[in-house]
């Protein structure tokens, strides 16, 4: 059995339902999502708004001056389509201006900086709205770490943190997504020309399929070797994991034995 055998109308049900209970528990009725005019993005939106109601759901669109034009354009036809509240807020004016005192930047950390920067912001709306931030994260970005603490790993909760792009993609299928988004070139659009396969030097399907089997069915590297692996391609997938492994884990907090500190 594929990792992509799926019956992706339950899924899409149980992923609903999972929404409604969680803003249930919780006493929220609204969520605010920062929609990229990407796939995750996309789909964490159309199941939003399955589960609250379009009235419900609002949409933050947080470029940057480099931001692809057509990403930004995306995003609103999704919220358009959707009928949700959106508002396009241009982050370049405080990045720029903290970036002015301190200059010495490089790709990576100016990344981070504006996925932080976003989160900040959807956090601030999520006060203001009274709304749970929802998380658009996928579980390949989330296993190699490719995502940015306090960014885009920051959420109140998240629907699709389980699942492989390439079955967020296939969900995006029966959610009625539209086609453009699904086929887009993953890309987290931190700078000019970047994309995900790119920086990961691998395809999603490739990676994809190896984690399942790593993860999910435990196979030994034996075992992979026998599928047709690389020792090569496995090595690097599995130090990315383990270089990664902190991102996945709550602030380890020192905990202390009472009875050895106390004063006698």
């Amino acid at each position: 059995m594929s990792f992509l055998d799926l019956d992706t109308k339950k899924l899409s049900k149980i992923l609903v339902a999972f929404i409604k209970n969680f803003c249930h528990k919780t006493g929220f009725q609204k969520v605010v999502v920062g929609l990229s005019g990407g796939l995750d993005s996309a789909v964490v939106a159309y199941l939003a708004c399955k589960a609250l109601g379009n009235k419900n759901v609002l949409a933050l669109i947080l470029p940057y001056k480099d931001s692809n034009p057509e990403g930004i354009r995306d995003a609103q036809m999704i919220a358009k389509t959707l009928g949700i509240r959106s508002k396009l807020i241009d982050i370049t004016p405080m990045i720029e201006e903290y970036y002015k005192r301190y200059p010495d930047r490089n790709r990576i950390r100016k990344g981070n900086k504006l996925a932080r920067e976003r989160m900040s912001i959807l956090y601030d709306f999520s006060a203001r709205e009274k709304a749970l931030v929802i998380g658009t994260g996928n579980k390949t970005e989330t296993l190699l770490g490719y995502c940015t603490l306090h960014g885009d790993a920051a959420y109140a909760f998240n629907p699709i943190g389980d699942l492989y792009k390439s079955q967020v993609r296939l969900l995006a299928k029966q959610l009625g997504v539209p086609k453009k988004i699904i086929d887009k070139v993953p890309s987290a659009d931190l700078w000019k020309g970047q994309t995900d396969e790119g920086e990961l030097g691998a395809t999603y399907q490739q990676m994809d399929k190896l984690l399942y089997y790593l993860v999910d069915k435990k196979y030994s590297v034996a075992r992979l070797r026998k599928l047709g692996y690389k020792s090569s391609f496995i090595k690097k997938i599995v130090n990315i994991m383990k270089r990664n492994e902190f991102k996945r884990k709550p602030p380890e907090i020192a905990k202390i034995d009472y009875s050895e500190v106390m004063i006698k």
